[in-house]
């Protein structure tokens, strides 16, 4: 079936991108084939209320720069909550009469499955494309607003070890990552951490107190900056009870050595906002276009994936039973940090599980 009419809808959390890739789309989909590009609201909210806007290449830079190529969020607004599966009907119904020939859906692996499954049910033409703060979508090295909150964590921690050196303080500062530590890895290499505690990787509390008690005994670093996944393991000897991840880490090492002061900064929802930094504009760029390709190819059930330098197109299917992917604990990049002296726990702890992305 010749497309005429393509949606375009953004689901889960949100993060910097996300109006590139609306961008790329609308430039190639409208300007290219000709197709109308209608934004659905709210995701699949939208799609059960009717509600769309039509997007044109040059709709928002009349009065200059495009503001789609770097604002952070999301035009169309994003929804993570409510229960799809009981509203199937309503949302099926909704892309009919819309009159959608195809979707072009962007979102984490969460998303992306939901909207896949919605796609098989309604018999639609459907595209996925990745985007997650948390690099965790199996089968792309990349997804859309990863590179951008890798500088806004490393810029965190460079700006938290200068307070951290004036007072001689530990500063330890919570990452996003529940499942998967790419993030505070990322981040933390980039921000010049001097630990890394992730998901994947255990660690001993003494082991962790006596690096830091080398740090000061021995090369008078009077201070040290921690960057510790959200989702890490704490051991047995560190006190669950108090409130926040950091908090809970930050009185252990005072308990287990009164000399060790730390304080915590919870990084939160900064690490999702902001403008997205270049290479996350041209992966935006390379995706958006892609994925009309493939819209105009006739396929369906794919998401765009970043493998060796190109965007290609792999099954979602496949995509949905292999995510999240890990951090693998002993990746290059892990090793790197180990070689730069910084703490990640004892990677003997942590066989590896496999990934569907070997590259991360």
């Amino acid at each position: 079936m010749a497309v005429r009419k393509l949606g375009v809808l953004t689901s889960g959390g949100d993060c910097p991108g996300l109006n590139a890739v609306i961008r790329a789309i609308a430039h190639h989909a409208v300007s290219n084939y000709g197709w109308e590009l209608w934004g659905i609201a709210y995701a699949t909210q939208g799609l059960r209320q009717r509600q769309a806007i039509a997007i044109h290449p040059h709709s928002f830079d009349r009065q200059g720069p495009d503001p789609l190529l770097c604002s952070g969020g999301t035009i169309l607004g994003s929804i993570n909550r409510g229960d799809t599966l009981a509203q199937q009907a309503e949302i099926l119904a909704g892309y009919a009469d819309l009159g959608l020939d195809a979707l072009i859906g962007i979102g984490g692996d969460g998303s992306l499955a939901i909207l896949q499954h919605l796609a098989r049910a309604g018999g639609w033409q459907f595209i996925g494309i990745p985007k997650t703060i948390d690099n965790d979508v199996a089968f792309t090295e990349r997804a859309i607003g990863f590179d951008t909150a890798i500088h806004t964590v490393a810029e965190a921690l460079l700006n938290l070890g200068s307070t951290a050196a004036s007072h001689d303080r530990i500063m330890i500062a919570e990452v996003m990552g529940r499942q998967s530590g790419h993030l505070a890895l990322h981040g933390g290499i980039a921000g010049g951490a001097d630990v890394i505690l992730l998901p994947e990787i255990p660690y001993r509390l003494p082991e962790l107190c006596h690096y830091l008690q080398q740090l000061r005994d021995r090369w008078q670093r009077r201070y040290a900056v921690i960057a510790i996944a959200e989702g890490t393991h704490h051991p047995p000897e560190v006190d669950r009870s108090r409130p926040g991840l950091g908090e809970q880490l930050a009185h252990a090492i005072a308990a287990h050595d009164a000399r060790l002061e730390a304080r915590v900064t919870v990084l939160g929802h900064v690490q999702r906002g902001g403008q997205p930094v270049a290479s996350d504009r041209l992966l935006a760029a390379q995706m958006g276009y892609a994925a009309v390709e493939r819209i105009a190819a006739g396929a369906s059930g794919e998401m765009m994936a970043w493998q060796g330098g190109r965007v290609v197109g792999v099954a979602l299917d496949s995509v949905c039973l292999h995510s999240p992917t890990l951090v693998d604990p002993h990746s290059a990049l892990v090793d790197t940090a180990a070689g730069l002296g910084i703490f990640l726990g004892d990677r003997s702890l942590a066989p590896w599980r496999g990934s569907a992305c070997p590259t991360h």
